[in-house]
């Protein structure tokens, strides 16, 4: 019950209907001073997110076990955070919580990302442990993400876009890390709530036996 209670109080959210692109970006704009909001446009809904402890904790240990997992498998990363990402002709925008380019990083390395010119990032990561009104399925398919994982504070979904329905089709284990499965990660976030180097160590552990194995 205390858990829930918790997951009850992990993000603030308000949402906007009818609101033209114009109005969404003035919104953006005035709002651009506060690192803590974080905005959700879709076809005039426009949904802004003031993320509390718990969602934060969430996103910063899904941060931690990407880079861990990046370094350890010696992979190729460029980390956009919650950098806008928007699209005037498609009349969306969305600031993620972790986006990432893996397979994409050698076209968009040592430079600032276009949205409308480059490719989306690889991997895209939202924590919603309360309702939104935005359908982020169909946003970050728009978008041509190729890989979304969306985490509730309790279940982690992971989906990956079908290009030629340009829709998600859930699968069970990461593209990008198809060697690492889910219970790892729960297990990392639940070492990480008592002991965050803790977790940390024991991963790079578990990472280097798979790695040798």
């Amino acid at each position: 019950m205390a858990e829930k209670l918790e997951m009850a109080i992990a993000e603030k959210r308000m949402t906007f209907h009818g609101l033209s692109w114009q109005a969404y970006k003035q919104i953006a704009n005035a709002l651009s001073a506060s690192s803590h909001a974080r905005l959700a446009y879709d076809n005039g809904t426009l949904e802004i997110l003031m993320p509390l402890e718990l969602h934060e904790f969430s996103r910063m240990m899904f941060e931690f076990f990407i880079r861990i997992l990046v370094t350890e498998l010696g992979l190729k990363v460029k980390t956009m955070g919650s950098t806008t990402l928007d699209r005037e002709d498609l009349l969306r925008a969305v600031e993620p919580d972790n986006a990432y380019y893996f397979q994409n990083q050698p076209l968009v390395s040592g430079r600032n990302v276009s949205i409308s010119q480059d490719p989306p990032p690889d991997l895209v990561i939202e924590i919603d442990i309360t309702h939104t009104n935005i359908q982020k399925l169909s946003l970050y398919a728009a978008l041509g993400v190729p890989e979304f994982w969306r985490y509730n504070g309790e279940i982690l979904r992971i989906y990956q876009l079908d290009r030629l329905q340009q829709e998600y089709i859930e699968v069970e284990t990461s593209p990008t890390f198809p060697q690492v499965p889910k219970t790892r990660l729960y297990q990392f976030l639940a070492e990480a709530r008592q002991d965050e180097i803790n977790a940390e160590v024991n991963l790079r552990k578990w990472i280097r036996a798979m790695i040798t194995n």
